[in-house]
């Protein structure tokens, strides 16, 4: 059954599991949907506990999804299954914990878990000219996947603007391959990943969205599910649900460019029980992520300096070290009500990101820490001459199976070491590209003698626990014979999308034989 990009906008006033699923059932029903094969569900859980209620899709939310697909599941179904790679640093079975995933996996029952930081990384190949890289890597469940669910999170983002249904990619990646080209170049990133895989459903958590932020948003009550077949489109919706243009946000304009589906609201269908004026109205108001480094540090004791990303082509590196800064004081002030008075405290810092070239207002004896392996500087500081390079690597020359892997516990040790220079010298640079949340956390912690939130009484043990048996699994899959890259052709599943199939004359190297058309 073929249908036309599709939209449909329910009304959902509270988290009741079985109203979720009369509304997601009947949006499969209209959508002429059946599970088939491998069907995987990717909702967005980047982030859960009692601090992060409204990082992720809700737990009531998926339960309902999972009853509605085992709902319209008939014999062509052989494995539903949920994957996810959480936020960077934190083992995803921690996260699936905490957001009470594994209690509705229980509850619904036969529904499998991939956790994607414990599964082979396969290679994908890439064909379009614009592409980053000639191939990416992303779990091998994904890869194989025939019926693709997307439940993303309605949210603000601060390196993209929103993160809907093709934000919500980034967790198709585990966090070596992750961090690879997450930087000025991100959107470029997420538009590259629409070729691993295309959702055949998505639904949207919108009954309590998520404003201003990623990790820590705000919440925005907009009783809202949203549905639809086709990404581009539904994005293109959830834009104008906001008051939007989805041309303004980078991955869906290039997406868009590049043929995965319409924008145009007279190509796009809307179906459901709320029209799209009556949904504006709810989200009349939302905040969105982007906000620049200076601005959200002005008037603190923190003193933010930022000049363009390399390439010439920004003046401003949106997906990388600056979104992550805000990104780790805002996770400071959920376990420490003290963070800001602590920080208002401490001497000031200045903090450079890109090759910035105006003055830096710094006294002598203040810390001078430049972010990023691109933070550059050539002139004076605090009354003597710093000449500070950058140190970035250009992509081409980046080899994801090089990408290394830092736990947390690694990367306390390497931040106190490179902080520590301070002692000597105040100026300092913490090498990355990006510096990720994780690490600039734990550098606030130690400029600004602020608690750590990984010895949080309430966190310390469970996460011990979590990364324990993470790594164990990790270490028992490797001796078994389980490689963690898996370079070379690999199977896909009918999910892939019509855009990744080779160009005539194209190399096939990573192609299988007879893969080369979509099921």
């Amino acid at each position: 059954m073929s249908v036309d990009p599709t939209v449909i906008i329910r009304a959902c006033p509270d988290y009741d599991v079985e109203r979720i699923r009369t509304i997601i059932r009947e949006a499969l029903v209209e959508l002429g949907r059946e599970p088939t094969g491998r069907t995987l569900v990717k909702p967005n859980c980047v982030m859960s506990g009692p601090q992060f209620p409204h990082a992720h899709t809700r737990p009531e939310f998926l339960e309902g999804v999972l009853l509605a697909l085992k709902d319209r599941s008939g014999p062509r179904m052989k494995e539903l299954a949920i994957g996810e790679r959480c936020g960077i640093t934190f083992p995803t079975r921690y996260a699936f914990k905490h957001a009470g995933y594994y209690e509705v996996l229980r509850r619904v029952g036969g529904v499998g878990a991939y956790h994607f930081d414990e599964v082979s990384q396969v290679e994908i190949p890439l064909y379009h000219p614009q592409r980053l890289r000639d191939s990416i890597y992303t779990p091998e469940p994904v890869a194989a996947a025939d019926f693709f669910v997307n439940c993303p999170k309605f949210k603000a983002h601060p390196w993209t603007t929103v993160t809907f249904s093709m934000k919500n990619y980034i967790g198709i990646q585990d966090d070596r391959h992750r961090l690879i080209d997450h930087d000025h170049e991100l959107n470029r990133k997420v538009a590259d990943l629409q070729y691993v895989i295309q959702p055949q459903f998505i639904a949207i958590d919108a009954i309590v969205a998520g404003e201003g932020r990623m990790l820590t948003p705000l919440p925005f009550d907009m009783q809202l599910i949203v549905m639809g077949n086709n990404q581009v489109a539904f994005d293109a919706v959830c834009c104008r649900i906001i008051g939007l243009d989805p041309l303004s946000v980078e991955h869906i304009r290039l997406a868009h460019e590049r043929g995965f589906g319409p924008v145009e609201p007279e190509r796009i269908r809307l179906s459901g029980d709320v029209s799209l004026e009556q949904a504006q109205q709810r989200g009349r108001g939302f905040r969105t992520g982007l906000i620049r480094v200076e601005d959200y540090f002005r008037g603190t004791n923190i003193r933010a300096y930022s000049g363009p990303p390399p390439g010439g082509q920004h003046d401003y590196c949106w997906g990388g070290c600056p979104g992550a800064i805000e990104e780790a004081i805002e996770i400071l002030r959920l376990y420490d009500r003290e963070t800001d008075a602590r920080l208002a405290k401490m001497p000031t810092v200045h903090i450079l990101f890109g090759a910035y070239e105006g003055p830096v207002d710094a006294e002598p004896g203040e810390p001078v820490v430049f972010m990023g392996d691109c933070a550059s500087y050539h002139g004076a500081v605090a009354g003597r001459r710093v000449d500070m390079p950058s140190v970035y690597v250009d992509r081409s020359k980046k080899n994801p199976l090089d990408a290394k892997y830092q736990d947390i516990f690694a990367k306390m040790v390497s931040v106190t070491r490179k902080l520590g220079k301070l002692r000597s010298d105040n100026v300092v640079r913490m090498a990355g590209c990006p510096v990720s949340v994780a690490e600039q956390l734990l550098a606030l912690i130690k400029l600004g003698k602020l608690r750590n939130p990984f010895w949080d009484p309430k966190q310390a043990l469970p996460y011990t626990n979590a990364y324990l048996s993470w790594r164990t699994r990790q270490a028992i899959a490797r001796l078994g014979g389980k490689p963690y890259n898996k370079p070379g052709a690999t199977a896909r599943g009918a999910a892939r999308p019509e855009q990744s199939q080779p160009p005539a004359g194209a190399s096939r190297r990573l192609e299988p034989a007879g893969q080369l058309k979509r099921d």
